[in-house]
């Protein structure tokens, strides 16, 4: 197997749960977005973008493997594990409902537990950003690289775990792109692509939505024609049928 590597209580309970209540709505305006304000590129762009983001590997060596289509094979099972100041679980749980609708071939739900899980969505506090990674690397003296980060495990057989590790308490705009983007790194395209300005899959982006060109490769991705451990030669001549779907439905 291969690895990639507070809101403030209110007077009563009614202040509180209008708090609540108020992040709720904010995520689910900003993580949507609106969707007619993007033209999508041509099929062969799509095509050529999505080859890049779910062949290839942010971090290649000995832990990666850019030869192969990377996904998880059954159902996604998340749990969300909140250590920040503000409880961010609403929030994490509207996208996961919304990716859930949003990409057909996604069977996914909630976890009651961290063991019952294959994908842990972990939100921290910036101070506690290197001891969360490091446990999940399992490794008590790696650096941790990046303002947020995603470990997959995976092998041909497709994905077994991810582990998602996003910073609460820098601010709205930078929780939203981390979660978008390291949850959908995650299922499975775990490059970037500086060609693809309407994606979060590239790093100098700054969306902060599901937009509709990552709704479509999503939909490519987790299309049941494409299998994990497919290759890129196995996998093209599927490509433009399953583009057309995609489109559709995105």
């Amino acid at each position: 197997m291969r690895a990639m590597v507070k809101v403030k209580r209110g007077a009563d309970g009614k202040a509180r749960r209008f708090a609540r209540a108020a992040i709720v709505v904010a995520a689910l305006a900003l993580l949507s977005g609106p969707a007619h304000a993007q033209r999508l590129p041509s099929d062969a762009a799509m095509i050529e973008g999505f080859g890049k983001v779910v062949f290839g590997a942010e971090i290649t060596g000995a832990f990666s493997d850019s030869s192969y289509l990377k996904k998880f094979a059954g159902p996604v099972r998340f749990h969300i594990e909140n250590r920040a100041a503000i409880d961010r679980r609403a929030a994490v749980r509207a996208f996961l409902r919304q990716i859930d609708r949003q990409i057909a071939g996604l069977e996914s739900g909630l976890a009651p537990s961290r063991t019952s899980a294959n994908f842990v969505v972990h939100v921290v506090d910036r101070k506690d950003y290197q001891r969360t990674g490091r446990e999940v690397y399992r490794s008590p003296f790696m650096r941790v690289p990046g303002n947020c980060v995603v470990r997959a495990t995976y092998g041909r057989a497709g994905i077994t775990r991810s582990d998602a590790i996003i910073v609460s308490d820098e601010g709205d705009a930078l929780f939203r792109r981390c979660l978008i983007e390291e949850v959908l790194q995650g299922l499975g395209p775990l490059n970037d692509n500086a060609d693809a300005p309407q994606s979060v899959f590239n790093d100098t982006s700054n969306l902060t939505t599901f937009t509709p060109y990552d709704r479509v490769l999503m939909n490519m991705l987790y299309d049941r024609r494409l299998a994990p451990g497919m290759s890129p030669a196995e996998a093209e001549p599927l490509l433009r049928a399953i583009l057309r779907d995609a489109r559709r439905r995105g």
